[in-house]
């Protein structure tokens, strides 16, 4: 039996993270070790908690499994972080976490005060790693989006094929979650690039993590292609 540390034991998560993107880079980190502590709100937690099809009743334990295939290895609790009662209690988590993961609406993390600017005053080190639907920045910032959305803008669906047997059928979805989990992964790498970085000079950094990014970046062979052709 093997009972050396894994990789990241020692290394505290706060993920404010629901649905697919961020939780399943909360999942890659919890794999190697990491202390993964899920902040759900008490009366709207993660709707993966119950989505899922056929119903099961996992489902009606609230353990349906979407939630339970990207969040293994980690522990939950509610927080009303709402309210200034539960950013007290959030901030001083933060203050001995070593990251925060949240996939909340571009700018709300910072409505609440609980943002970046606000975190690494009380803790320096501190990675925190945002994933929304177009960033942090520019006139979509607060737009949400979903896996199916972005594999439309970004292009993904007008080369998959098309629904031939609908008439007038358009472009097809990849038939997994695709931007979500390439996004989850390339979250996940920031982050450990981020702590590495942390290592050496002792200062944390914000990641602003796009899932239209992470989909045209999955993109790069066609764009070259036709680009140069």
């Amino acid at each position: 039996m093997n009972l050396d540390p894994q990789a990241f034991t020692g290394i505290k998560v706060l993920a404010v993270a629901r649905i697919v993107a961020a939780p399943f880079a909360a999942y890659q980190l919890a794999m190697h070790g990491a202390d993964v502590i899920r902040i759900e709100h008490p009366e709207n937690g993660d709707t993966s908690r119950i989505s899922g099809f056929p119903p099961t009743p996992f489902q009606k334990a609230q353990m349906g499994h979407n939630f339970v295939a990207y969040n293994s290895n980690t522990r939950s609790m509610t927080l009303r972080i709402d309210t200034p009662a539960g950013q007290e209690v959030f901030r001083r988590m933060a203050k001995t976490a070593d990251v925060v993961l949240e996939n909340l609406k571009g700018g709300t993390m910072a409505r609440y005060g609980i943002g970046y600017e606000d975190l690494k005053k009380i803790n320096p080190g501190i990675i925190f790693c945002s994933v929304t639907g177009y960033g942090q920045s520019g006139p979509k910032k607060s737009d949400p989006a979903i896996d199916g959305v972005i594999q439309a803008v970004s292009g993904m669906m007008s080369i998959t094929g098309r629904a031939d047997d609908v008439p007038g059928g358009g472009p097809l979805r990849v038939g997994v979650a695709l931007t979500d989990l390439f996004t989850g992964v390339y979250a996940s790498s920031a982050i450990l690039a981020a702590l590495e970085v942390r290592h050496r000079t002792g200062v944390g950094q914000h990641i602003d993590m796009a899932l239209l990014d992470v989909g045209m970046a999955i993109l790069a062979n066609q764009a070259g292609g036709f680009l140069n052709t």
